[in-house]
C-alpha cells in the first residue's frame, strides 16, 4: 500500500553544489579498523599499498581499534582538509558510517574500500565490492556529491528506523555474544525477534502541512533505492527525485499476528515486501515524529546504518542540504557493482 503525503516548500538536493578543494596528487589518508585481526589487517594494507605503487601515488595508512575509530577519523579528516586530500574508510558498514559522518562534518571528500557483508552504499554509487578493484578505482576518482540524511543530530547513509528493527539488532548482538558470529545465529535471532514482536509505536507524524496519528511495529526510513528495490518496497514516485536522489522513503508496518508476520518475512525474503498486506510506504523530504501519548520515556531506541543509539523526542528526519562528497569514477553512480543482498 502506498500513501501520498502533501509536502510544500521543500526542494530536492541541487546538483550545483560547490565541492571541497581536492588535489588528485595529494596523499590520501586511509582509516583502517583493526577489529578483524592481524592477518586481515596485513591483507588490507597490502591491497592499498599495491594500488598506490601501481599508480605512483602516496598514502598514509592509519590503523586503529574500534574504540579509536572516531578520534583517528577526525584527525585524518582534519589533515585531509588542510592538504586538499580525502579520507578513505577501509572496512565494513559500521566503519564507513563513522568515517562518513566525520568527513561530512569536516567538509572533505571520502573514499571507500568496502569489506562489509552488504555494501549497499558502495554498490549504489558504483564502487566495486572487490577491495582491490575499489582501491584501484578511487586513485582515479573525483569527488561527486551524494545525498545523505539525518535523524536528529546523526547522519546516516542507507537507513534508519524506530521500533522493531532496533530491537532486532539488539537481540542479534546478544545472540552472537552467546552463540558466536554466524549467519545462522543472526537468522535465528531475527526470527525470534519477529515472532515475539508485539510492542506498538503510537506516533504523531508531521510532514510538511500534513499530520497523522499512526500505530506501527516499526518505522523504517530508506535513503538507498537499491536496498528498497531488493526488498521490493520502493514507494511510488510522488515527489521530485527518488530515495537517495532527492527524497527518502518511509515504510510502516501495522501491528499483525504471528502467522501474518511469518508471511511478511517470506515476502521480504522474496523481494516482495511492498506487496505484503500491512506495509505502507511513501516518500518525503522531512518528517517530524513524536509520541502520540504523553510518556515518562524521554528517549527512543533508534537504528542507523546497523548501529543502535538512544535519542530524545521529537525525532526529526530529513534529507540534508549539504551532501557528502564521495570519490567515485564519473558515470559510475547508480550501477550495482556487486551481487548479494544487504541489510
Amino acid at each position: 500500500m502506498t500513501a501520498c503525503w502533501v509536502e510544500s516548500g521543500v526542494n530536492a538536493l541541487s546538483p550545483k553544489v560547490t565541492g571541497p578543494r581536492f588535489d588528485p596528487a595529494a596523499a590520501l589518508l586511509f582509516v583502517i579498523n583493526s577489529s578483524s585481526g592481524a592477518h586481515d589487517i596485513r591483507a588490507k594494507c597490502a591491497v592499498i599499498e599495491s594500488a598506490l605503487s601501481a599508480h605512483g601515488r602516496r598514502g598514509e595508512l592509519r590503523v586503529c581499534s574500534p574504540s579509536e575509530l572516531q578520534q583517528v577519523a577526525t584527525e585524518a579528516a582534519a589533515v585531509a582538509v588542510s592538504r586538499g586530500s580525502a579520507v578513505v574508510a577501509v572496512g565494513g558498514d559500521g566503519s564507513l558510517s563513522t568515517v562518513a559522518q566525520v568527513a561530512h562534518a569536516a567538509g572533505c571528500p571520502i573514499g571507500v574500500i568496502p569489506y562489509g557483508t552488504f555494501n549497499y552504499f558502495s554498490r549504489t554509487h558504483g564502487i566495486p565490492t572487490d577491495p582491490q578493484a575499489a582501491a584501484q578505482m578511487l586513485l582515479n576518482a573525483q569527488p561527486i556529491p551524494v545525498q545523505v540524511a539525518a535523524i536528529n543530530h546523526r547522519m546516516f547513509l542507507v537507513n534508519a528506523s524506530l521500533g522493531l528493527y532496533p530491537e532486532l539488532l539488539q537481540d542479534r548482538e546478544a545472540y552472537k555474544a552467546r552463540f558466536g558470529r554466524s549467519r545462522w545465529v543472526a537468522f535465528v535471532a531475527a526470527f525470534v525477534t519477529l515472532l515475539r514482536a508485539q510492542r506498538r509505536l503510537r506516533l504523531h507524524i508531521e510532514i510538511g502541512g500534513s499530520q497523522r496519528d499512526v500505530q506501527t511495529l516499526t518505522l523504517f526510513l530508506g535513503n538507498n533505492r537499491l536496498q528498497l528495490a531488493q526488498l521490493g518496497a520502493e514507494p511510488a514516485d510522488t515527489l521530485a527525485g527518488t530515495p537517495g536522489h532527492g527524497s527518502m522513503a518511509a515504510l510502516m508496518l501495522r501491528p499483525i499476528g504471528t502467522l501474518a508476520m511469518i508471511r511478511l518475512m517470506l515476502h521480504g525474503a522474496m523481494g516482495q515486501l511492498g506487496e505484503a498486506a500491512g506495509v505502507e510506504s511513501f516518500e518525503f523530504h522531512r518528517m517530524v515524529v513524536k509520541p502520540r501519548l504523553s510518556s515518562p520515556r524521554k528517549e527512543v531506541v533508534v537504528a542507523l546504518d546497523g548501529e543502535v543509539a538512544r535519542m530524545r523526542w521529537p525525532i526529526d528526519i530529513r534529507v540534508l542540504d549539504k551532501p557528502l562528497f564521495l570519490l567515485q569514477a564519473r558515470g559510475a553512480a547508480n550501477r550495482d557493482s556487486g551481487s548479494g543482498m544487504g541489510a
